[in-house]
């Protein structure tokens, strides 16, 4: 009966992820401050929870039934209107975009919907670390290439961590399907420059490659720096799909909707994944994305639009992440986008007994202690490598600062108190 009934081997060996992990240990020694998972402890804008609160009560009863599966008409058609001037091109909302259970399903149905038994996909480290297990679903077979810091310098930004080209290169043959993308990224919050995504996409040109590019942080960008759609690169409208997050885009994590937008012989192939697994996303909250997409629409061009100002507003936070990370002994990664900060802690090595913790790598014990410790969480990047390459991320921890600021505030403090302890 064990035998018959264990976990398909599709699916590994059935590991907790460390979301899975970290929540249960947050749960069972309560921190102070989660700065690990990737969401706001604060409200979205006033009006896109208030078109929720108007559509639970509309007089119209079909807003609480099924809606058309592939996304609901009157949200693809605004996500058209939101892109098609972004990309240089009129998105077509019934063939061209396909709303889905969060950005997750969209990776989701864009690698079952493309990967076959033995294709080759190119990751790029860290990743989000649903990225390897889908692929392995698929049947394929992940060949990854981790961005890598190209000093250990004070004062580091995400721009300093790079791939090589040569590697880069390399990897590319006659089985690879598809290459994934992620600017701005998660966890570093590199934004890829012109020329890194030149490389990137001539490479995939050359080799027949499609790439999917995971944007979902696109809003989240800090000046000077801008975020380049590598849809928009010659040619490259073909082979890319492009992936984006209304939890991201309007701070509403908890609503689980996002979407997918690519050439209409490519989306079929998502559609086929989409219908015959989730079908259709819930309606009241599509139809709440779509009406705050025209707020936004009817204010494009004015810096109140929240596309431009919740940058404006993540900025001063991370600032003070920063700041205090440093005063308190990590070294981290400036992040030129995204809400996330990657620390090196190896500085308080010597302050901190991590001998008590059985975990394998060291960036899991060290994230658990402290978290014990000093009473704010963080989130392990080795987590987000590849088990050959986890090495790479152990000296690190991943803080999120898309907090409060009294919130923040706490952490300096309880960072403070932990060293003054020690």
């Amino acid at each position: 009966m064990t035998d018959k009934f264990r976990l398909p081997a599709r699916y590994g060996a059935g590991e907790k992820s460390v979301w899975v992990e970290y929540i249960q240990l947050a749960a069972d020694y309560k921190p102070a401050v989660n700065l690990g998972q990737g969401f706001p402890d604060y409200h979205a804008p006033k009006h896109v929870t208030k078109a929720l609160a108007d559509i639970a009560t509309s007089d119209n009863p079909l807003l609480m039934q099924y809606t058309r599966g592939f996304g609901h008409p009157r949200l693809v058609q605004n996500i058209a209107k939101v892109y098609s001037p972004l990309i240089g091109r009129e998105l077509d909302p019934f063939n061209e975009i396909l709303v889905t259970s969060g950005a997750y399903e969209a990776l989701y149905s864009a690698i079952l919907g493309h990967v076959d038994e033995g294709d080759e996909v190119i990751v790029i480290e860290p990743f989000f670390d649903c990225y390897d297990f889908m692929i392995k679903c698929a049947g394929g077979i992940p060949k990854f290439i981790a961005l890598k810091p190209k000093t250990g310098k004070e004062n580091m930004t995400s721009a300093d961590w790079v791939l090589d080209e040569k590697e880069l290169s390399s990897l590319f043959t006659n089985k690879t399907k598809m290459l994934i993308l992620n600017t701005p990224h998660n966890p570093l919050g590199k934004v890829f420059t012109k020329e890194e995504l030149e490389l990137i996409a001539n490479l995939c040109k050359k080799h027949n490659v499609l790439c999917v590019s995971d944007e979902v942080y696109e809003w989240m960008v800090y000046e000077p720096n801008k975020h380049i759609r590598i849809a928009t690169l010659p040619d490259m409208w073909e082979r890319t799909i492009t992936i984006g997050s209304a939890g991201k885009t309007f701070s509403v994590t908890g609503w689980k909707i996002g979407w997918a937008y690519c050439p209409a012989n490519l989306m079929r192939n998502l559609q086929v994944v989409h219908q015959n697994c989730v079908y259709t996303c819930p309606t009241p909250t599509q139809e709440a994305v779509a009406r705050s997409f025209e707020i936004e629409l009817s204010r494009i061009n004015s810096p109140e639009c929240y596309f431009y100002s919740l940058a404006r507003e993540l900025l001063p936070k991370r600032d003070f992440l920063v700041r205090t990370l440093k005063e308190n002994g990590f070294n981290p990664t400036i992040p030129d986008g995204g809400y996330f900060i990657v620390a090196d802690w190896t500085n308080l090595g010597k302050k901190i007994d991590l001998s008590s913790e059985q975990d394998k790598y060291k960036d899991y014990r060290f994230t658990k202690k402290f978290a014990k410790e000093a009473g704010v969480l963080a989130i392990p990047p080795s987590a987000f490598y590849s088990e050959a390459h986890k090495n790479l991320g152990e000296d690190f921890a991943r803080f999120c600062f898309i907090k409060k600021d009294e919130n923040l505030a706490l952490t300096e403090k309880l960072l403070k108190t932990w060293n003054t302890s020690k």
